[in-house]
């Protein structure tokens, strides 16, 4: 007698090992929403388990750059060890280039519910315009 495998199942395709326990490393990428109004850009970021202490937010070369760091520190082994461990600890950064016309004292931020809220202004295309200098030419 011949054994053939079941044709309805696949060790590697079943959805038993697309668990994330089998997985490894999951994506802590921070899920950001964004949305336009009139004046400016509304930025909404998950960072759930993370304190307002350990976020920070800098503009470099245009670039507006959010990290976050957290730590779950194990106080007490004895009572067992861990069989899975899901709860993130480390750092994620996360950035988007804004212009190089924004500066920092024009953001405004907030953090509540795990969630942080950010105020990025738009540049007035005409504001931009007065803006310009131009070289002047001599005779």
């Amino acid at each position: 007698m011949m054994l053939m495998p079941r044709r309805d199942f696949d060790l590697f395709e079943d959805d038993f090992f697309r668990d994330d326990f089998f997985k490894g490393e999951k994506n802590m990428l921070m899920k950001t929403d964004i949305k336009e109004t009139d004046n400016s850009y509304i930025l909404d970021i998950d960072l759930p388990g993370y304190k307002k202490e350990d976020i920070k937010i800098d503009i470099t070369d245009g670039y507006l750059t959010i990290n976050a760091k957290t730590s779950n520190e194990v106080k007490d082994e004895k009572k067992g060890k861990y069989v899975r461990r899901e709860r993130f600890s480390g750092e994620a950064t996360r950035s988007f280039y804004v212009g190089d016309d924004v500066k920092e004292d024009e953001i405004k931020a907030s953090f509540k519910n795990g969630i942080l809220n950010l105020e990025v202004p738009k540049m007035d295309p005409e504001e931009k315009k007065q803006d310009k200098k131009y070289i002047e030419i001599s005779d």
